[in-house]
């Protein structure tokens, strides 16, 4: 399933390929008839919240965004949704966010006829959920687990069974905060906290294992014993992780010196899927994890055998001698060696003095 990172690349690439044009919606698959209520709308923006995305759509370009009129097509991707795009040199920067798709347009031998195909000229396939096509492009949805038109009342009931999300704007620390007190009202463990909407919105599992390995943090702790800073350096590493994957595509948590220690993975089928694969310079899935798929091969720090254990109806990877830290009573500072990592542009990571 993407994770939240995804869902606000594709937030940024609607608004670059179509804010302020007026777009068609169609539904060549026949499963959103409510395509029709918002087609040849304007779509004004895009938001990501967590896992959702919401098209923002109005009847023309100088209504209010609060306004009663304007409609949100609302998205959750799911285990195998995908939006892929394709239009004029340059548009959305993107051929496909989401689950592994082929580009619009191509079969498994590759592109029709010779040469790149004129966008315009694309027949939706059969499986294309939505279609939304602008004046300089066009992007197709497929598999997602929902697609719906929502009213301003719809969206708001949505944000408010979500928790805080990790990479929207929090100046006054109020996300930080929430997510500190859900964590500590709960018996639950941590392991099972960071995958709930409902507590951090945006989670997913690479993103757990790998913060809690950063954390030194058992998983299997419950989030009531663990202290508030604790929790503060694990929402603080996940805004620096999220933020970096937003920009770049890649979900990227080792150190630039750790790489090349036991460079392996165990994935299954098709793989970890990267948005940015396609970039030379994206660093390769065996060097981008401490824990995620890495269930019995040995640690890159210590040597000891990651270990593995369903948890949240997702499987959780974890070091069991890195991650020894299980209550509150242990120290965290910002000292951690955890809260001393930063990722850094260009997709290293470094230890700051």
């Amino acid at each position: 399933m993407p994770e939240g990172h995804t869902v606000h690349r594709l937030a940024a690439a609607f608004v670059r390929g179509f804010a302020g044009q007026r777009v068609r919606m169609s539904s060549p698959q026949g499963r959103f008839s409510e395509a029709a209520q918002v087609d040849a709308m304007v779509l004004l923006g895009a938001e990501a919240v967590g896992k959702h995305l919401f098209l923002q759509l109005a009847p023309s370009a100088d209504v209010d965004p609060d306004s009663p009129v304007v409609r949100h097509v609302h998205v959750h991707l799911g285990l195998y949704g995908s939006w892929t795009f394709a239009g004029d040199p340059g548009f959305a920067d993107a051929h496909a966010i989401g689950a592994p798709r082929l580009r619009v347009g191509e079969r498994e031998e590759g592109l029709d006829g010779e040469g790149e195909l004129d966008w315009r000229r694309l027949v939706p396939r059969p499986t294309v959920r939505l279609r939304v096509a602008g004046p300089h492009g066009l992007a197709d949805l497929t598999g997602p687990t929902a697609c719906e038109v929502l009213d301003g009342a719809g969206r708001q009931k949505i944000l408010e069974r979500l928790g805080p999300d990790p990479l929207r704007p929090d100046p006054e620390g109020t996300g930080r905060r929430r997510f500190v007190a859900a964590a500590r009202r709960s018996r639950t463990t941590i392991g099972a906290l960071l995958m709930n909407q409902q507590v951090i919105a945006g989670i997913g599992n690479i993103y757990r294992a790998e913060a809690l390995f950063r954390a030194r943090l058992d998983p299997f702790v419950p989030g009531k014993d663990l202290s508030p800073g604790m929790l503060e350096g694990i929402w603080e590493d996940l805004v620096d992780l999220l933020d970096y994957g937003a920009r770049t595509g890649w979900i990227v948590t080792t150190q630039v010196e750790h790489r090349e220690i036991e460079a392996r993975i165990l994935e299954r089928s098709r793989g970890t899927r990267q948005n940015g694969d396609e970039d030379p310079g994206v660093v390769p899935r065996e060097q981008s994890f401490y824990v995620y798929h890495r269930q019995t091969l040995p640690c890159r720090l210590c040597g000891t055998v990651i270990r593995s254990r369903d948890l949240a109806a997702r499987t959780v990877f974890w070091c069991p001698r890195c991650q020894s830290v299980r209550s509150r009573r242990a120290a965290w500072s910002r000292e951690h060696p955890a809260a001393a990592w930063a990722l850094v542009p260009g997709g290293c990571s470094e230890v700051r003095p």
